[in-house]
């Protein structure tokens, strides 16, 4: 029997088989099509049944881009017409919002436009304080005549909004059960089942994000498991959240603003398994793809997670720049992002100065080099012209290059920059490089980390070709090459267990909280997470819960996550306030014990633990096959060396420079640079002796 995984990328899609018997791992690479992305998945999954049969499956896992893409407005994906029904009073909240401006000095900045029209913002009479007491009771007759005017609007999904209803939910309870038995739509969100939490404009705007998902997702996941039955695999779909954590087809089809950050999270998961494994508590992911870079922390094997993230929004410097997007109030592995894919096209600007990004030539037309009609340059056409790529073939002879076609376009743009093709290769490598190292350095230094402590987990098809050049900027002395980096991601959905993450507010000051009643939420919680894992399948046995509580100091407008005690009792908690001091003085220099602290939210993560790959104690006989030399362009040496270029094996080592080739992925080894296999196929790549 075997669990697959696709990751649908924005070049290529992964599929990557584990055999449950005897662990081992198949790994395939298709082309995917970005304005039907479920065709990818079934590409893959066709190729891989040429030899397997369907009924061998027993379990997908999925991550994909579909629900950004559809709010950064992609071709074919149009966002539905979404109403909202709030507090009367409150319609103009998502348009209000925090009065953000993300480019402060244009005076032609326009905001991102509302996912929701104003004309489908309804408004009826109902009020519910801050400590939950309800000072207006619900208007049913009102929300009816709502609901019924809705009806001919062509509204595909609602959204309900309530003012305080992380306190108490009875009114949107109602005004959803009344929008289900009156059939206005197929598609409801209620604010309260999203995100329970105070700050209406980002509970609000969570809700709306999530309705105007929800005929999308619930389309595409619908189409997807019916072309896998069509194929003949039965097997139920899980789908990786933002998280980090799988969940069921159907759970995220009603909860699709979990899954926003699908792909990029399952690339953390695996490096988070990988150190694990390696005996690395602390990592750097770097995972650098078709289209972008990523970089993201792990701390004692846990990755770092946000509580929101604006969807859509823009990336400056590898930061997301606040007020640009839609915020979504849901756990997210905090990453940093730039636009330095393999397929990030290089270009010349008025004054004839060469840049990089954002636009990627993406599957179709892809690199010069691929021969598909491309014209301008990336980042794989330099890394081809400086040696680092195989000029005959990628993909392990099943990908054609045409070296030729990707010169033609650096001599293009070297023209325009007073350079020559190798001289606007190097620059283009080096301005990648620069562009990476910084969100490097966001999720490190800007977090109040030491790089140097650090492990560097390259992954990606293009990222273990650019690691040792980051690495040395970091001075980081230690680098995990997976065993198919150009798979990692998809091998990430084999490693994660099932999340669901629960919260319940508080916004107390602790010295006014009930122990107990703090106790009885976190195992109310608990009961809710138990009954939603084994309603997918999850054994008692396999169960945990992790606590966590949202503090900050009485005054301060956001809160940091600390772990709670397994058992809240005034001795747990005190400890609790302990830790929120110490992590405070981690996060801002600084801690304030003798000022009040206040509880904002209870976390729970209910985890269902799922069997991950093993592959300790497997034999690492083959080793590194030498296949000749070439001249590869080293740019921190500043010149050409004849290298000897190996086919990858899962034994020995070698000194650099040297070039690993291998199915999925070409490891570029710096002089300076040694390379060595670990017991479980990783390549080590550590400074020479």
């Amino acid at each position: 029997m075997f669990r697959v995984s696709v990751d649908v990328g924005g070049t290529f899609t992964d599929l990557v088989a584990l055999d449950e018997e005897t662990g081992r791992l198949e790994n395939i690479k298709v082309p995917s099509v970005p304005r039907n992305p479920e065709r990818g998945v079934t590409d893959a999954f066709m190729k891989w049944l040429e030899g397997h049969d369907a009924d061998q499956v027993r379990m997908v896992g999925h991550a994909t881009t579909i629900a950004t893409n559809a709010l950064l407005g992609q071709v074919d994906l149009k966002v539905s017409k979404v109403a909202l029904i709030t507090t009367r009073g409150f319609r103009d909240v998502v348009e209000i919002g925090r009065q953000r401006r993300s480019e402060v000095y244009n005076l032609f900045f326009q905001r991102p436009p509302q996912l929701v029209e104003r004309r489908l913002r309804f408004e009826v009479d109902e009020r519910v304080e801050h400590d939950g007491s309800v000072s207006k009771a619900l208007d049913e007759g009102q929300l009816e005549g709502v609901l019924d005017e809705i009806r001919g609007l062509g509204v595909s999904s609602i959204a309900i909004s309530f003012l305080n209803s992380y306190a108490n939910s009875a009114h949107e309870e109602r005004a959803l059960a009344l929008a289900k038995e009156k059939g206005t739509s197929p598609y409801l969100t209620a604010s309260s089942h999203i995100s329970n939490e105070y700050r209406e404009y980002e509970r609000t705007s969570t809700a709306v994000v999530n309705a105007a998902l929800m005929p999308i997702i619930h389309k595409y996941l619908t189409q997807l498991e019916s072309d896998l039955h069509d194929l003949g695999v039965e097997a139920p779909l899980y789908v990786m959240q933002s998280n980090g954590g799988l969940s069921t087809a159907g759970n995220v089809a009603e909860k699709p603003a979990t899954i926003v950050e699908s792909g990029p999270a399952a690339g953390v998961i695996a490096a988070a398994w990988l150190g694990e494994l390696a005996g690395a508590g602390d990592i750097i992911s770097f995972d650098m793809g078709g289209t972008t870079a990523k970089a993201g922390t792990v701390r004692g094997r846990i990755p770092e997670v946000v509580p929101e993230y604006e969807v859509a929004g823009h990336i400056h410097m590898g930061r997301l720049v606040k007020g640009s997007g839609y915020p979504v109030r849901f756990p997210f592995i905090d990453l940093a992002e730039c636009s330095s894919g393999g397929g990030t096209i290089a270009w010349a600007d008025e004054g004839g100065a060469l840049r990089i990004g954002p636009t990627s030539a993406g599957a179709h037309p892809g690199p010069a080099c691929y021969g598909r009609g491309g014209t301008q340059p990336t980042i794989t056409d330099a890394n081809l012209l400086l040696g680092r790529l195989n000029p005959g073939n990628l993909l392990s002879g099943g990908m054609p290059i045409y070296p030729e076609k990707g010169k033609a376009a650096l001599e293009e743009l070297g023209s325009k920059v007073s350079m020559g093709a190798e001289e606007a290769a190097t620059s283009i490598i080096r301005i990648a490089n620069s562009m990476m190292g910084k969100i490097l350095r966001i999720v490190s230094v800007e977090r109040g980390y030491d790089p140097r402590g650090f492990t560097l987990v390259a992954f990606g098809g293009a990222g273990p070709m650019h690691v040792c050049a980051l690495a040395e900027e970091l001075e980081v002395d230690k680098i995990i090459v997976p065993p198919s980096p150009g798979m990692f991601s998809a091998l990430g959905l084999l490693t994660a267990d099932m999340f669901h993450d629960y919260i319940r507010p508080v916004v107390k000051r602790v010295s006014q909280v009930d122990p107990r009643e703090i106790e009885r939420a976190f195992r109310a919680m608990e009961a809710e997470g138990r009954e939603t894992l084994a309603s997918e399948g999850v054994g008692t046995a396999d169960m945990s819960f992790l606590r966590q509580a949202d503090l900050r100091y009485l005054g301060q407008a956001y809160e940091l996550t600390v772990k709670a005690p397994r058992r809240v009792d005034g001795e747990s908690l005190v400890a609790t306030i302990i830790g929120f001091h110490r992590r405070h003085a981690e996060a801002y220099g600084y801690s304030a014990e003798g000022e009040p602290v206040e509880l904002v939210n209870l976390r729970l993560r209910a985890v269902g633990a799922i069997p991950k790959p093993d592959l300790k104690g497997k034999k690492q006989t083959s080793k590194p096959k030498k296949t000749g030399t070439r001249r590869v362009y080293f740019e921190t040496d500043g010149g050409w060396a004849e290298t000897p270029v190996y086919e990858r094996g899962l034994g020995g080592g070698f000194d650099g420079p040297a070039i690993v080739e291998q199915y999925d992925a070409t490891t570029v080894v710096y002089p300076g640079w040694a390379a060595e296999t670990d017991g479980v196929g990783n390549m080590i790549l550590g400074r020479a002796k």
